[in-house]
């Protein structure tokens, strides 16, 4: 079942709105019914209507193809928002140089446009989580990597953050993708079971990212270089989200244990303390949020000085 909520709120100043918008899919119905369609190759997704999971084979020897749900509206640099999805593999294999198994967000103008190719290099207004599997060049071998990338309209310039992470067969990984407002630049998380495995910590960045434009959410299948370097994968892809925009802006505190910010009604949030901004504790209940300043109070606070933080969660 897609839910979509998409608002428009007038601002406190004259003319200024702030759009606000979830997009959640969790396969309990058929996505076909709620919006969702293919480009490209329609038999690398099918709809497990059992397991409430969409089942992809990437494979890159194929067209472009895109598993995508339009967003309402462009978001753009000087947008903040947060892309969630689980995803299980049961087998990753590289070719030569390989490629790249995606999800994330797209332009689908531009997406769709027969000059598009990540594999060139020509790839303008991409945001995504790439897996890279194992794959061997001219005699070195580049071990499984894990990558978020963020490609501006220019198709030129990418900002990216890496690390050496496998994704095992079997085993479900949250991802986590962050765009905060005006950056140019995202985070990513990655976990597994509820522990973090990696933020991604190797980020580099080629030319000057400057604005894009992102309107779809969508599973990725690439089309290789035709020279061989290629990927062959099958998985799994469940509890797909957008949001926009992030949940938490300024926290303030109130009093002792006490904090308050303004809240979104889609989410939940958590308040967690910590003594030493190394390891921290709940503090409080999970609070849903409620479309205006929301006051969290610790039932169990350190019981010297310490830090606050607050986790938000889609439901």
């Amino acid at each position: 079942m897609r839910k979509v909520h998409l608002l428009a709120i007038a601002g406190m100043l004259v003319g200024s709105t702030v759009y606000a918008t979830v997009v959640r899919e969790n396969f309990t119905t058929n996505p076909a019914l709620d919006g969702w369609r293919v480009f490209g190759n329609t038999n690398l997704f099918h709809w497990d209507a059992t397991n409430g999971v969409l089942e992809v084979t990437w494979d890159s020897t194929q067209t472009n193809s895109y598993f995508g749900c339009p967003l309402g509206r462009t978001y753009t640099r000087a947008d903040g928002f947060y892309v969630r999805f689980d995803v299980q593999l049961s087998d990753a294999t590289a070719y030569n140089g390989g490629m790249e198994l995606a999800i994330g967000l797209l332009h689908y103008f531009d997406a769709t446009n027969s000059s598009f190719s990540r594999a060139d290099f020509n790839s303008p207004n991409v945001c995504e989580f790439d897996y890279f599997p194992q794959f061997s060049y001219s005699g070195t071998v580049y071990p499984n990597s894990a990558e978020a990338s963020l490609v501006d309209a220019s198709g030129l310039d990418l900002y990216f953050a890496s690390d050496n992470l496998t994704l095992n067969p079997g085993v479900t990984y949250r991802v986590e993708l962050i765009h905060q407002a005006g950056a140019g630049a995202i985070t990513c998380d990655v976990s597994a079971g509820g522990q973090l495995l990696s933020s991604l910590p190797i980020a580099g960045t080629y030319g000057v990212v400057g604005d894009f434009q992102l309107d779809t959410l969508a599973v990725i299948n690439y089309t290789d270089d035709g020279y061989g370097d290629s990927i062959l994968a099958h998985g799994r892809v469940g509890n797909l989200a957008f949001a926009s925009p992030l949940p938490i802006g300024l926290i303030e505190t109130a009093a002792a244990g006490q904090v308050w910010f303004a809240s979104d009604t889609n989410w939940q949030y958590t308040l967690e303390a910590s003594a030493d901004m190394q390891h921290w504790a709940t503090v409080a209940p999970v609070s849903f949020g409620n479309g205006t300043n929301l006051v969290v109070q610790a039932t169990n606070p350190p019981a010297n000085q310490g830090s606050y933080r607050v986790r938000a969660e889609l439901p």
